[in-house]
């Protein structure tokens, strides 16, 4: 009796104690438990001149794990967006917090190639993959080893309307590009092909891309009077072009407009009213792209957001997340170069159509389309009507 005294006194008096050590082993297993998280740092402009941007892929990414589940390998996938203002300085240091306190698996995102650019050499220090999802000049992917894009670039753009324009009675052509990376390559890109055609570009342009006026550019076109004018500006700003264009009167005095689809962006389009009708340009993608699988994804996507039209940034984005979130299933939720490895190669069906991720360059390879701007019912689309198949980066040819 006095020994059950006994023990009864020391299991009163450890019994603090066993819960303490209880308590302890409970808080770690759910420690543990809620650091199994992967992490996407999606960093975009959610303000300012490009905020449409952010929204058409912070939107497409959301998208994507809604119909494809939170959970991968075991662990839930967190996506983590920043809102970078495009400013570069601004997108390196939210890059390296994502890295060092977040430990993100991913960096994605990425709207302006400034952006990716100063985040680069992150990526490669800390070895964590980078997706570019909308950036578009062709050096990006070279400018570390662990950057992947799945947007396009845009010599691949440019030589799809370089090839038609003379075909059709185009002989004539003056270039207007926002003067950063992309505009650069679109000029270069469309000029070398469209002279190698035995067009004729008589004048370049380049309008400063911040706060662009493109009145005395215009201007200095109609009076060099071009059969077209071919025209690169970034997502966003083609409807100020546009309504610039009409207000000069280039349509009526001959002067067709031609460029990349950046011009023609599905998300504004119908903004733009018919001065857009029968512009054509070249791109990968168009929200009237003909195929089951699109047409599922526009539905998807409008309804999601209150009638908003995905662009091309919204499936940049789109296959963006599709990119990452099989490479970490087949890497078992990994990171670095076992996660990176495992978005190489990657061969899909896009809403955009066939997609693949060329493993040698981290580049995207997919068909380039030849559009018109049309009405269909009472809206603007850009129609396809010819298709350059499984086109490589120009930039990158050998």
């Amino acid at each position: 009796d006095n020994t059950q005294l006994l023990h009864a006194g020391v299991n009163q008096w450890l019994a603090p104690y066993y819960i303490v050590v209880m308590v302890a082993l409970t808080a770690g297993t759910f420690s543990a438990f809620a650091q199994e998280k992967f992490s996407i740092g999606l960093i975009l402009p959610m303000t300012g001149p490009f905020a449409s941007t952010g929204k058409q892929i912070e939107a497409a990414a959301r998208l994507y794990m809604a119909q494809n589940g939170d959970t991968v390998a075991g662990k839930k996938v967190e996506l983590i967006v920043k809102d970078d203002t495009s400013a570069p300085d601004v997108t390196k240091r939210i890059a390296q917090e994502l890295v060092v306190n977040d430990k993100v698996n991913v960096l994605a995102g990425f709207g302006l190639t400034p952006l990716a650019l100063a985040t680069a050499p992150i990526a490669t220090q800390s070895k964590t993959p980078l997706v570019v999802m909308a950036a578009a000049t062709s050096s990006i992917t070279q400018a570390s080893p662990y950057i992947v894009r799945t947007s396009f670039t845009l010599p691949q753009a440019a030589v799809g309307i370089a090839d038609w324009a003379p075909k059709n009675g185009i002989k004539k052509v003056v270039t207007l590009v926002s003067d950063y990376g992309p505009g650069i390559d679109a000029e270069k890109y469309f000029k070398d092909r469209f002279l190698f055609n035995g067009g004729q570009v008589i004048e370049t342009l380049r309008v400063p891309m911040r706060n662009p006026d493109f009145a005395p550019f215009l201007q200095k076109v109609r009076d060099l009077k071009p059969d077209a004018m071919f025209v690169f500006v970034p997502s966003g700003a083609g409807a100020a072009l546009m309504k610039q264009f009409a207000e000069r009167g280039m349509d009526k005095a001959g002067i067709k407009l031609i460029g990349t689809g950046d011009v023609t962006d599905d998300d504004i389009l119908n903004s733009m009213g018919d001065v857009a009708l029968g512009v054509v340009t070249s791109h990968h993608y168009s929200a009237s792209h003909n195929s089951p699988l699109n047409k599922k994804f526009v539905e998807a996507f409008t309804k999601a957001n209150h009638g908003l039209r995905p662009n091309f940034m919204a499936v940049g984005g789109y296959d963006g997340m599709r990119v990452i979130i099989e490479a970490a299933r087949a890497s078992k939720g990994g990171s670095g170069e076992a996660l990176l490895n495992a978005m190489k190669g990657q061969s899909f069906e896009s809403p955009r159509g066939p997609m693949l991720i060329d493993p040698q360059t981290r580049d995207v390879v997919h068909n380039v389309y030849i559009r018109k701007v049309e009405k269909v019912g009472d809206q603007l689309f850009n129609q396809e009507f010819s298709t350059i198949k499984d086109m490589k980066d120009p930039g990158k040819a050998k």
